[in-house]
């Protein structure tokens, strides 16, 4: 990592800025620092809590990740479809779809595949098997699974072509002054606060489209269709236009109604069979927390 000290960050710790940086805690910079060191201005410094200048120039090499292993964990799981090739199975609200240096619990839905399939697919490695998109820790429904390497690579490159749909429903904040409409704006880490993301010059294009399905004075259910597929996207663009997600309270969602976690659910999935290029449609029901704040809210406007 290289990076600038701007004007308004003159005074910060070494530690703090380096943790905004690189998205790593500020614990594990203070340890990586009072070890080997960073480098201000080409002098290496041993001292976490330095304080810096708007100009400094910061160099630090993040510590080597401690390696992790997933296993096998006897989790409920609830899979949709199965064949040789592939499996998609709905992930409830809660679940982390795999293991990373911020989470080592061993119940996340890769520790639950591989209980309850017999082969996942190896591009990802042992942290990763089978996975070839991700949803949020609070967002709900489908998943595709590649249960081998020549399959996983199909339905990679499907989604990288947009012949794979995904779409999603999620009640957001606000009412929406038109009926659709599609947020192209380019995603990137936040220069305010690196474990988020953001809508950023220079950012990887970013593109949603979306759709009102129902309105209810303060909340809107809408419908999204990713094009594109950024960390956070829908959440992203939902605030970026003023209508954050609602139960999001990472980017501005408000939890009056709901304070569980975004109301976000990826209700359909459209992809081809890797093996016979059959189209494949599955879609899965909205939750049971979703649909009961739905419930509430038609109530409240009769």
């Amino acid at each position: 990592m290289k990076a600038r000290v701007g004007d308004a960050e003159s005074g910060v710790r070494l530690d703090v800025f380096v943790a905004r940086e690189t998205g790593l805690t500020r614990s594990a910079v203070k340890t990586a620092v009072e070890k080997n060191g960073a480098r201000v201005n080409g002098i290496l410094r041993f001292k976490s809590g330095a304080e810096l200048k708007a100009g400094d120039e910061v160099e630090f090499t993040p510590p080597d990740p401690e390696p992790l292993e997933a296993e096998a964990a006897d989790i409920p799981l609830d899979i949709v479809y199965e064949n040789d090739d592939f499996a998609v199975v709905n992930k409830p609200r809660g679940m982390v779809v795999h293991q990373a240096s911020s989470y080592r619990a061993n119940d996340t839905l890769v520790n639950a595949l591989l209980f309850r399939l017999k082969d996942l697919s190896s591009i990802n490695g042992v942290i990763r098997p089978g996975i070839v998109h991700r949803l949020d820790k609070d967002t709900t429904g489908l998943l595709v699974i590649a249960k081998n390497d020549e399959a996983h690579r199909s339905l990679a490159g499907q989604i990288e072509k947009k012949t794979a749909k995904r779409i999603y429903i999620a009640l957001t904040d606000g009412n929406f002054t038109d009926d659709g409409g599609t947020v192209d704006a380019p995603i990137g880490r936040s220069r305010r606060d690196r474990k988020k993301m953001a809508v950023v010059e220079g950012g990887r294009r970013a593109v949603t489209h979306y759709e009102v399905l129902e309105r209810f004075g303060n909340y809107t259910l809408v419908r999204f269709e990713l094009e594109t597929g950024r960390t956070h996207q829908i959440r992203v663009h939902s605030a970026y236009i003023h209508h954050p997600v609602t139960g999001d309270a990472v980017y501005g969602g408000s939890t009056s109604l709901f304070k569980d976690g975004q109301l976000l659910h990826a209700a359909r999935l459209e992809l081809n069979d890797p093996s016979t290029g059959e189209r494949k449609v599955f879609e899965c029901p909205l939750p049971d927390d979703f649909a009961a704040v739905l419930y509430r809210l038609r109530k409240a406007k009769k």
